[in-house]
């Protein structure tokens, strides 16, 4: 495994783990999650370059699109729920209380 490759995954594995491990508030979670997206980003554009063909280039374009969707969502639901509880820690989230 070359260092490029190393350093991503190593990013990927730290995200999953900040977002399994620190769910104290709904903002770590969604940086996380963006650290997470980053890093598959990246990889997918080396990725593409080094396959040396067109086909895959709109790839990294596409999962850019979706992250940004992603993110707008959980920002919006960030303010939602910073409105309506007053906080965005996730122990006072219970969603049996709509």
């Amino acid at each position: 495994m070359t260092p490029t490759h190393f350093s991503f995954t190593t990013a990927f594995i730290l995200g999953l783990m900040g977002v399994a491990f620190h769910r104290t508030h709904l903002l770590s979670a969604l940086l996380c999650l963006e650290g997470m997206m980053l890093s598959l980003f990246i990889a997918l554009s080396i990725w593409s370059i080094q396959m040396g063909t067109m086909n895959f280039s709109p790839a990294p374009v596409m999962l850019l699109a979706f992250s940004a969707c992603e993110a707008s969502a959980g920002l919006a639901l960030l303010v939602a729920t910073a409105r309506t509880h007053g906080t965005d820690r996730l122990q006072n989230l219970n969603l049996l209380q709509c």
